[in-house]
């Protein structure tokens, strides 16, 4: 439930931003192909138990390319979007995230949204390498995070609609 979680938690950040139904619903379709791109890493990193090496990780780290690069050739404006959404949902907002180090508004709006759907849902959930974090510890990483991996108007909006990510996190749960 993951990718249905992220695309609801799009939807909800893209509408309290100021998008239209249409581009709101838009994103909420094309989110969930944010990372297409990891059907192209090798199984032995995706489904690694545990941290990844360095080399591991810099193998992982293309999948936000290479998700790119399989879908923006598109003319159909839903994956052309999603190609966006690929590329760039782990740019940071002070320029530490990758794969172009883009800062601030330089990272493109679906992929800041995405960004924080996709942290805030993976940092909630347990995977084979980690345990699910508590509310209060997910809370005071957003908080810390708010102008440096985060855009700071979708921490902000992120809080005041709170009630709504929890409604969607606890009517989806895996």
């Amino acid at each position: 439930n993951h990718v249905k979680r992220v695309a609801e938690y799009c939807k909800i950040l893209a509408v309290h931003y100021g998008f239209d139904e249409k581009e709101a619903e838009m994103l909420k379709l094309a989110s969930p192909m944010h990372d297409i791109g990891k059907i192209a890493i090798p199984d032995a990193v995706l489904n690694k138990p545990g941290r990844f090496d360095e080399e591991e990780r810099s193998i992982m780290d293309t999948h936000a390319l290479r998700g790119y690069e399989m879908l923006k050739h598109s003319k159909r404006p839903l994956l052309k979007m999603a190609a966006i959404v690929a590329k760039e949902h782990h740019e940071k907002w002070d320029g530490t995230g990758y794969p172009d180090k883009k800062v601030g508004e330089e990272i493109h709006i679906y992929g800041r949204i995405t960004a924080l759907a996709d942290v805030f849902d993976a940092l909630g959930s347990a995977r084979v390498y980690k345990p699910a974090w508590d509310d209060e510890k997910i809370f005071a990483l957003f908080k810390e995070e708010r102008g440096k991996h985060f855009e700071p108007k979708l921490v902000d909006i992120f809080f005041e609609h709170l009630d709504e990510f929890l409604h969607v996190r606890n009517s989806m749960r895996d």
